[in-house]
């Protein structure tokens, strides 16, 4: 599940040209492969995915800079990734269109996040 999270990462921060512009290219892969863990350990994580300020809130216009997920990304990627903090909070403005096609890629069963499009569907309607 993660590579396919990896791939779905860069391909969504690669298309985004003010979120592409922040990243250094040097940088990138660094910054692709810790937004993928956070999500992939997030998604997995019930108390990350549905509690306050989790993934769902998320989605649901909840993104803050209040949120844990978006602290602990943005810190990550300053400390782990050397982003400027001005990087690191146009990376995670960019969070809920990324989350939205992750939990909903797959969705019709024939991917390994198959079973989260389902679950996404659920939360969300």
């Amino acid at each position: 599940m993660y590579e396919e999270i990896l791939q779905l990462v860069k391909e969504h921060l690669t298309n985004d040209p003010q979120v592409a512009a922040t990243i250094p290219a040097e940088k990138a892969d660094d910054v692709h492969r810790e937004i993928a863990g956070q999500i992939n350990t997030g998604i997995q994580n019930p108390a990350a995915l549905l509690g306050e300020g989790g993934i769902a809130s998320l989605l649901s216009g909840g993104l803050g800079s209040g949120s844990p997920i978006v602290s602990n990304l943005v810190n990550n990627l300053v400390s782990k990734c050397g982003l400027s903090p001005e990087a690191g909070s146009a990376i995670t403005a960019a969070l809920p269109g990324l989350l939205q096609k992750v939990l909903t890629h797959g969705s019709t069963g024939d991917s390994p996040l198959g079973g989260l499009g389902g679950f996404a569907k659920g939360l969300f309607s």
